[in-house]
């Protein structure tokens, strides 16, 4: 799927501010005891097809709502995850 220049803009800026990392590091930081709370971003119907043990679903149209609520400890490490990293 082509995305329109101006979201790509917007998520080459966005990706400036953060940390992307891949399964195998995520793997590892959580063998090592590192303490994190993973959300999944995805629609729901992708979130009902499968996610990842112990994650909370926060879909991207929702997450900048409810986020607050559902993760109140705004020092609390996050993994975000969804299907191709335009989210």
């Amino acid at each position: 799927m082509a995305h329109a220049p101006q979201f790509l803009k917007l998520v080459n800026e966005a990706k400036k501010m953060i940390k992307e990392s891949n399964v195998a590091d995520v793997k590892r930081r959580s063998d090592a005891g590192e303490k994190f709370l993973i959300v999944d971003v995805r629609e729901d119907n992708e979130w009902a097809k499968g996610h990842l043990p112990g994650a909370i679903h926060l879909g991207r149209g929702i997450i900048e709502r409810d986020i607050e609520q559902r993760v109140p400890d705004t020092n609390a490490k996050l993994i975000l995850y969804c299907g191709g990293g335009f989210r």
